[in-house]
């Protein structure tokens, strides 16, 4: 199957189909079947082959390609700071697992070549930022979110809808979702335990590389969302960040 990926086309070919005119068995009923068909049924193959791809590389371990941004010690940080930060840890860990399904998801159903390996190399970078997250409540000692295969399957299923929507729109849903994430890890900032620079650090890196994916999808010609889909974004975000901070 990953021969065809890419968009390419099974050619079908049998050499029976065309046999000599003085052939007893030639007759119309053995003329080769339409083309169309055989198109239609290797592109959805095609996107079902991708689409299993892609959820599976979200299932995988995280391996940043980039060092870990920050050398600080955190041995000052108390028991209770370090569960604190473990909490936001764990909701920042939430959102980089719903960035690598939607992302993996939305190149999928991009429509252009171009959309797409925007949105393949953004979702590397996100798997930089997971693998620190992970890192990170490694060493606060705290655990993952319970519910991330829920994250994981709606954050993909949401992906796809906008990639379908079309490209402008699928860019246009990355760049609104950045900011709000901007915004999020903004107020992780402010929370978080002043002595632990060592998740600070992470979350301003992470911070600066969302940023530039909002830019960079809006200056790939991102469409501007309604209101009303900004608000559903942020009311979601709100339930998933809020249960991610205890579960």
């Amino acid at each position: 199957m990953r021969t065809v990926a890419g968009g390419g086309h099974l050619t079908y070919h049998n050499p029976m189909s065309n046999p000599p005119h003085n052939s007893p068995n030639h007759s119309h009923s053995n003329a080769r079947p339409n083309s169309r068909d055989y198109d239609a049924v290797d592109s959805v193959l095609i996107g079902v082959s991708r689409m299993l791809t892609a959820f599976s590389r979200c299932e995988m371990k995280p391996h940043a390609e980039r060092p870990f941004p920050s050398d600080a010690s955190d041995e000052n940080l108390t028991d209770d700071e370090r569960r604190l930060a473990g909490r936001y840890m764990r909701v920042n860990h939430v959102g980089e697992v719903c960035a690598q399904a939607l992302y993996h998801s939305q190149a999928i159903t991009a429509r252009d070549d171009a959309v797409r390996v925007r949105m393949t190399q953004a979702a590397v970078e996100e798997n930089d930022h997971l693998a620190w997250c992970e890192q990170r409540l490694d060493e606060l000692g705290a655990r993952q979110s319970l519910l991330n295969p829920l994250w994981r399957a709606g954050a993909f299923a949401i992906g796809g809808v906008a990639g379908i929507a079309g490209d402008k729109w699928n860019l246009g849903f990355v760049a609104e979702t950045e900011r709000q994430v901007v915004a999020h890890l903004e107020s992780h900032l402010g929370k978080l335990p002043h002595n632990d620079r060592r998740s600070r650090e992470v979350v301003a890196q992470m911070q600066a590389d969302e940023n530039r994916h909002a830019e960079a999808a809006i200056d790939a010609g991102g469409a501007e969302l309604p209101p009303a889909v900004k608000e559903l974004m942020r009311g979601a975000a709100k339930v998933m960040t809020t249960t991610a901070h205890w579960i």
